[in-house]
């Protein structure tokens, strides 16, 4: 299974902060926002990665990952001129997917708990869809999906006043090769985009939609507003510091997953100068 991550738009519920600097690129704690959604493809075994970003940050992005050496990992890049809705992401990346699985993370979604690894690499769908649900105080700001007594699937609404659950869709997404003919055949929303609500329902439709509720205990953040970013890295800070271990460390899990070797490792910790990442990874 390959793996994208879009980290384009605007970031304009962090203006002015974002203005200048992609909104991916800003700090959760100790490491850059894009590094999170990074490592959970690579929890999920993936290792061939598409980063989309807009034209005017994509250098920035190459500067500070390369070519996804550092974390055993192989990284391309695509521009996405304007944000035309999650779902232009399987356009865009066509040529990288080629008709093959893949999965599709936010660049602003943090994911971290117990066994996610385990969660991820265990769900990899053969035919169809699968999302992944999570219970959220506040439904209408989401994709919300509705099950029936069985668990299954019923319907999937976006943004809904009246929502008919507190199941949110999450920003990760598997689905199987045909994801971009499905992409190409959506209509634009009245907001102008392409909406991942779209191709999650004609999957619905067609009966191939799954639905993984998150386990209790795995938290999802959602860093898009100045609240909520404040919240993730605090959140970071108090679990990294209670435990010695850190969430995100894309060269820790290469390293654990035997995609890097001990010297190899060592190598890249001498790149981080005396700052306590070094030491970490040392």
């Amino acid at each position: 299974m390959k793996g994208i991550v879009l980290a384009g738009g605007t970031g304009s519920r962090l203006w002015p902060i974002t203005f200048g600097l992609s909104k991916q690129l800003l700090p959760v704690y100790d490491k850059p926002m894009i590094f999170y959604p990074i490592s959970t493809l690579m929890l999920a075994g993936i290792r061939e990665i598409l980063i989309i970003t807009t034209p005017e940050d994509q250098y920035s992005f190459k500067k500070l990952l390369g070519d996804g050496s550092n974390y055993g990992i192989e990284l391309s890049f695509e521009i996405q001129e304007h944000p035309k809705g999650i779902a232009e992401a399987f356009i865009i990346g066509e040529k990288f997917i080629n008709k093959e699985p893949v999965a599709l993370i936010l660049g602003d979604n943090i994911f971290y708990g117990v066994g996610l690894g385990r969660q991820l690499q265990n769900t990899e769908p053969i035919l169809g869809a699968r999302v992944f649900a999570a219970k959220v105080s506040d439904p209408q700001r989401y994709g919300v999906i509705e099950l029936d007594p069985h668990g299954n699937p019923r319907s999937i609404e976006e943004k809904p006043s009246h929502p008919k659950s507190n199941l949110a869709v999450t920003g990760l997404y598997f689905y199987d090769s045909e994801v971009t003919d499905i992409a190409k055949s959506l209509k634009p929303s009245s907001r102008d985009e392409l909406e991942i609500t779209g191709v999650n329902q004609e999957y619905l439709k067609s009966e191939q939609l799954q639905v993984n509720i998150m386990e209790r205990g795995t938290v999802w953040l959602d860093t898009g507003t100045v609240d909520s970013l404040h919240a993730a890295g605090t959140y970071v800070k108090v679990i990294e510091d209670r435990q010695g271990m850190k969430i995100g460390c894309l060269e820790e899990i290469a390293w654990r997953n035997g995609w890097v070797t001990d010297s190899q490792l060592k190598e890249r910790a001498s790149q981080y100068g005396s700052s306590p990442y070094k030491e970490y990874l040392l």
